[in-house]
C-alpha cells in the first residue's frame, strides 16, 4: 500500500487533475464498451464475451482505415458502421441460434469466436504491435489547467464519449424503437404476439451494441498499442461495469464505468499491486446489497 503517495497526488490540483482526467478517459471508453455489452444481455439475454474482441476489431479497422485515408473522421465513421454490420451478421447466423440455451452454450460459441478473430487479426495484420498514431488535429501541446495537463485528444475523447452515450440514452428513453427495445428486455413474447419484428428488434440491438465497441476501439487506438487479443482485459472490465451498473442500465453503466475508471487510475498510486481486487471488491460489495446492481432491477421474462 502507497496510500501516503496517493494522498499526496490528490492534495496537489495538478497530480489530481492528472490523474482523474485519466480515469476518466479509461472510464469514458470502457463506458462505450459496457453500455454496448449491457444493452445486449438486457434485450436478448445473450452473455456476449465475443464483445472485447468486436473492441479490438474496431480498433484494427480504425487503424487500417487512418492509414489508407489519413482521415481520423472516416476511421471513426470506417470502424462503428463496420463493426455495425459484423454485429448484425454474427447476430443473425449465429447468436440467433442459441436464444433461450444454456449460458455455457453462449460462452462456448462466443469464446470460440474470441479465438477466431484473435487469429483472423494474427492472419491479416500480423501478430507485432501496431500504432496509428496521433491524427495531426490533436498534435498540438497540451492543455494546463490548475497544474495539470490535459491532452487535447484526451477532451475530444471524454466528450465524444459523452455525447454518444447521452444520444444513446435519449434513444432508449424517448423514442418509439427505444420503447420497443425496453419492453422486449421486459417481456419478448408479448412484444412478438403485438405485430412487431423481433427478429430485426434482436439484430438491431446487437448492431448498436457492436456499433459501439466499434466506435470505443476508433478513439482508443490513437493512444493504445494495437495488438490481437487486446480486447481481453476491457472484457473483463466491461463485465465488472455491467454487474456493478446493473443489466440494460445506460445510466448504470456510465456510473460504474466512471468508478472503475477513478479506481485503475487513482490506484495506480495508492494500491499498485491490488487494482484489480479493489475493483472486485467493489463488485462483490455492490452484489451483496443490490444483486441487481445499483441501477438495475429484477426482471421476470
Amino acid at each position: 500500500m502507497e496510500l501516503g503517495t496517493l494522498a499526496n497526488c490528490l492534495s496537489s490540483s495538478g497530480c489530481a487533475i492528472t490523474q482523474i482526467t485519466s480515469g476518466l478517459l479509461f472510464g469514458m471508453v470502457l463506458f462505450l464498451v459496457a453500455a454496448g455489452l449491457s444493452l445486449i444481455f438486457g434485450v436478448l439475454g445473450i452473455v456476449n464475451f465475443a464483445h472485447g474482441a468486436f473492441y479490438m476489431l474496431g480498433a484494427y479497422f480504425a487503424y487500417t482505415i487512418f492509414a489508407v485515408t489519413g482521415s481520423f473522421v472516416l476511421a471513426i465513421m470506417g470502424a462503428t458502421i463496420g463493426m455495425a454490420i459484423v454485429g448484425v451478421v454474427f447476430e443473425r447466423l449465429f447468436v440467433s441460434r442459441i436464444y433461450g440455451q444454456d449460458v455455457l452454450m453462449q460462452l462456448l460459441l462466443c469464446y470460440a469466436f474470441v479465438l477466431i478473430l484473435d487469429d483472423g487479426v494474427k492472419i491479416i495484420w500480423g501478430g507485432n504491435y501496431k500504432l496509428m498514431g496521433m491524427p495531426t488535429a490533436f498534435a498540438k501541446p497540451p492543455i494546463f489547467f490548475a497544474g495539470g495537463v490535459l491532452p487535447l485528444y484526451y477532451i475530444f475523447l471524454i466528450c465524444a464519449s459523452a455525447v454518444i452515450g447521452l444520444v444513446l440514452w435519449l434513444g432508449i428513453t424517448y423514442t418509439m424503437f427505444g420503447k420497443k427495445v425496453r419492453a422486449a428486455a421486459i417481456n419478448p413474447q408479448m412484444v412478438s404476439c403485438l405485430g412487431i419484428n423481433t427478429r430485426l428488434l434482436f439484430a438491431s440491438v446487437f448492431g448498436i451494441g457492436a456499433a459501439l465497441t466499434g466506435f470505443a476501439g476508433a478513439l482508443a487506438a490513437p493512444i493504445r498499442t494495437l495488438t490481437p487479443g487486446m480486447g481481453l482485459s476491457i472484457l473483463i472490465e466491461s463485465f465488472i461495469v455491467t454487474v456493478i451498473g446493473g443489466m440494460g442500465s445506460i445510466v448504470g453503466a456510465l456510473v460504474a464505468s466512471i468508478l472503475i475508471g477513478l479506481t485503475r487510475s487513482l490506484g495506480q498510486l495508492g494500491f499498485p499491486l491490488f487494482v484489480d481486487g479493489v475493483m472486485f471488491l467493489i463488485m462483490a460489495f455492490v452484489l451483496v446489497i443490490r444483486p441487481h446492481g445499483l441501477f438495475g432491477r429484477s426482471v421476470t421474462r
